[in-house]
């Protein structure tokens, strides 16, 4: 029987937060397509190595993801989550922050789908803030 959580997304950043504070370079993570959709921006933002999906038949789908390569430093500082249960946070296209003067990222979930916010606001999207990573 699989534990289920109130906020998987936020269980999935404090997973990678606790891998990269005890030095480990991969970690599992159950699988949703959500959460494969935020790691894809982070991995082609370059603040994760790589991600695969395994598929385990006692417990069910899961990602392994590769933080970094082995005895390098992860290019994450901090990851957090926006945009929780209790308390939505939704913004207008202009009101998207900036995350570390541009250096940081800020995911948002817009009407046409998950992306980042400085292309959220190129493409004048506001919607909810998913999470700040730099």
């Amino acid at each position: 029987m699989s534990k289920t959580t109130t906020d998987p997304i936020s269980d999935m950043l404090t997973r990678i937060r606790n891998a990269i504070l005890v030095n480990k370079n991969e970690v599992v993570i159950p699988h949703s397509k959500i959460k494969a959709a935020i790691l894809d921006l982070l991995i082609e933002n370059h603040f994760l190595k790589s991600m695969s999906t395994v598929d385990m038949p006692s417990v069910g789908k899961l990602i392994k993801l590769v933080i970094n390569d082995e005895n390098a430093n992860a290019s994450i500082s901090e990851i957090s989550r926006v945009s929780k249960p209790g308390r939505r946070m939704y913004v207008m296209a202009k009101e998207i922050p900036r995350i570390k003067k541009g250096r940081g990222l800020v995911i948002v979930s817009t009407s046409q789908g998950l992306m980042t916010g400085d292309k959220a606001k190129s493409l004048n999207l506001g919607g909810e803030l998913i999470c700040k990573v730099y």
